[in-house]
């Protein structure tokens, strides 16, 4: 569909000399693997299926939301020094299809055996460390909803104001979502209902609801193509669908958030906005559309200061409806994102429209800025490196793995199951400022008490037994 759209068919495809596959969630997490395996070789399969044998490069990348705009950027690059000349980027989940096959008892082979692997690109280190696994903070679920504790507090909300304050900024994401023909959730809801708690609205991670999660459950691919100018001329590819890449930039914050400066910013995404915009010769007033990486409130609330915009912004946040109710498709929902800014900037040539990616928890970022009007210059982005090592520079506060004494909670999240809470996790600090990650008892009044009522900056006592930080109020 992606080479229809170019206007070029299959002698693009053909023409293609590297294929980009976005790493599916069944290789990136435990909760996702597929009982029925996968191809052992997915840029080579996708290959092999539209007719190519001219790729040379074969890539599979590493995981991260991030993943998509990082490899544009990259790509961009390539096709600037002439070391690329037409590639593709896809990727697609059957999440829905694979969880309905098991329930179903069916017996499935998706695998595929290939005489040589993949490429990769991006960075392979887990986002979480060994400290952070031991107190169960080990994936997104576990980290967002510490990171929106910490913007709550930041702000003196209570907990019923920001409960609303996040149901009406992501209703205005369902609005979108449901006039999206694509998109998997148009139901169009509330900010009541995405913020009220119920049978079928449970909390996850608390103060996430289930409509505050990215949907990981859904059947979506996407796909979309990049050339040089020459080879768009030679396959006659119509300038009316020409889109050029502007401004980019790539950054990360201090991978492990135990490591974070706070909970409630993010350098690397004020950083990468700042360069592209300065990249793309343009500031974020001269954005026609966004498209903000939307996978729970805090990735959108913090992208919304870092950028300096409100979060009612007229122009709106996501062209896609989100990852809520657009669809939450693993590493490619950004794929996603950018096929349909391509749309938005052909609908009204010479607009501008940025695309944040968040890969990790508030941890990787790549920004893009679109625009159908040609480059005044080189495309020349500024190496990372440069302010890489502004952000490495703001270090957080030290860390301790044991910890025992008098302390106050700093952020904190309770986890629930279908019975309700479950376990709680926390960063605390000790009364010499240090930082340390905890659990609490798994006391079913306390942890009810944690959700009913405001622990942030409460007091008490860490202790560190059998191995584990156990914290408790006083």
């Amino acid at each position: 569909m992606a080479a229809e759209n170019a206007g070029a068919g299959e002698s693009l495809l053909k023409a293609l000399d590297t294929i980009i596959v976005i790493r599916s969630f069944s290789d990136t997490s435990w909760r996702f693997k597929s009982p029925f395996g996968a191809p052992e070789n997915a840029p080579k399969s996708i290959a092999d299926r539209v007719g190519n044998t001219a790729a040379k490069r074969l890539i599979y990348t590493y995981p991260g939301g991030n993943m998509s705009q990082w490899c544009v950027n990259r790509l961009f690059e390539m096709v600037t020094a002439g070391t690329v000349d037409a590639a593709l980027i896809c990727g697609g989940e059957a999440l829905a299809t694979q969880r309905n096959a098991v329930k179903a008892k069916l017996e499935l082979d998706w695998s595929e055996k290939a005489s040589k692997l993949p490429e990769h690109w991006g960075i392979a280190t887990r986002g979480w460390n060994d400290n952070e696994d031991l107190h169960r903070m080990a994936g997104a679920i576990f980290s967002y909803p510490l990171f929106e504790n910490g913007i709550r507090h930041h702000l003196k909300r209570s907990i019923p104001e920001h409960m609303a304050a996040m149901g009406t900024l992501f209703a205005r994401f369902s609005k979108i979502a449901s006039n999206n023909p694509l998109a998997d959730r148009r139901d169009g809801y509330s900010a009541e209902q995405i913020s009220t708690v119920g049978p079928d609205n449970p909390y996850i991670g608390f103060p996430y609801t289930k409509l505050m999660n990215a949907n990981a459950y859904i059947d979506q691919a996407a796909a979309i193509i990049l050339t040089s100018v020459a080879k768009a001329r030679e396959l006659g590819i119509p300038k009316e669908q020409w889109v050029y890449l502007h401004g980019c930039a790539d950054a990360h914050d201090h991978w492990f958030i135990s490591d974070r400066h706070n909970y409630y910013s993010s350098p690397a995404m004020r950083i990468v906005a700042k360069e592209a915009l300065e990249m793309a010769e343009t500031d974020i007033s001269g954005i026609g559309k966004f498209d903000l990486y939307s996978c729970f409130p805090s990735a959108v609330e913090i992208a919304c200061k870092e950028m300096g915009i409100p979060e009612d912004d007229p122009r709106g946040l996501t062209v896609t409806g989100g990852l809520p109710y657009f669809g939450g498709p693993g590493n490619n929902y950004v794929t996603h994102a950018i096929a349909q800014m391509m749309d938005e900037v052909r609908k009204k040539p010479g607009s501008r429209g940025m695309i944040t990616a968040n890969g990790n928890y508030v941890t990787k970022q790549s920004v893009g800025i679109y625009s159908t009007e040609p480059l005044s210059k080189p495309f020349k982005p500024k190496d990372p490196a440069i302010y890489q090592k502004d952000i490495d520079a703001d270090k957080g506060p030290e860390v301790v793995e044991i910890a025992n004494g008098p302390s106050a909670i700093e952020t904190y999240t309770v986890m629930h199951d279908r019975q309700g809470p479950s376990y709680a996790i926390l960063f605390g600090r000790l009364a010499d400022g240090r930082r340390f990650i905890a659990n609490t008892p798994d006391d079913p009044t306390l942890l009810k008490n944690m959700v009913e009522q405001d622990f942030m900056g409460v007091k008490g006592k860490v202790a560190n037994i059998d191995g584990k930080n156990i914290f408790e109020p006083t």
